[in-house]
């Protein structure tokens, strides 16, 4: 029967192999590129949103109404009209269209406040965060935004091994150094995320 000390020895020499194959693993993932934002983002409407639509002449159709859990929208003289994934203008011409099947040449505009977007385009931060939860994402946002807003990362945390994990590049993942941009206030270490971005911080091993 194996003694109590070499049982001990064998856990914490599991644990060793265990922390080093998660850190080779980590430094497989390239760091994340500093700049990631592109010039074309345009917002587009989620679940949650409030679209302002304003019909030139015609106070009576203009109002607000919100963006239902099933991504469409009900005003006076439109039923069910699909929003979520369409940017302001695309759903104003929407809007155009089936108004002119009662008047004469509307002109909408599209206004949205609320801000939540699509679940696509979201920001998840997943893990070893203060406050984890979903962000909607804001052109030109850097990781040091989505850090101020989940409240920083816990002591428990090993910042330097966290990644992101980006869907819109069929997931591939990049590190971060999350304790070096919140800990220590390394600058050096901030990147833009994009739409759809997963952080993930993971607990340190010891």
């Amino acid at each position: 029967m194996p003694r109590i000390s070499d049982q001990l020895l064998s856990s914490t020499k599991w644990l060793v192999l265990a922390a080093t194959l998660a850190l080779g693993a980590c430094a497989s993932h390239p760091q994340a590129p500093t700049n990631a934002a592109t010039t074309d983002y345009s917002y587009k409407i989620g679940p949650g949103d409030n679209v302002n639509i304003v019909v030139w002449r015609n106070p009576e159709l203009s109002m607000s109404v919100p963006v239902r859990p099933d991504g469409k929208i009900s005003s006076p003289l439109i039923d069910d009209l699909p929003a979520m994934g369409k940017d302001p203008s695309a759903l104003a011409r929407d809007i155009e269209k089936e108004l002119g099947k009662f008047i004469r040449d509307p002109v909408v505009t599209v206004i949205v406040s609320g801000f939540v977007g699509p679940y696509s385009e979201q920001i998840r931060v997943i893990g070893q965060a203060a406050k984890p939860q979903t962000l909607p994402y804001k052109q030109k946002m850097t990781i040091l935004d989505v850090m101020i807003a989940v409240g920083g990362i816990t002591d428990f945390a090993d910042g330097n091994r966290a990644t992101i994990l980006r869907t819109s590049e069929n997931n591939a993942q990049y590190r971060v150094r999350l304790k070096d941009l919140v800990k220590n206030g390394d600058v050096s270490a901030n990147v833009e995320m994009k739409p759809g971005d997963v952080v993930i911080i993971p607990q340190s091993w010891f």
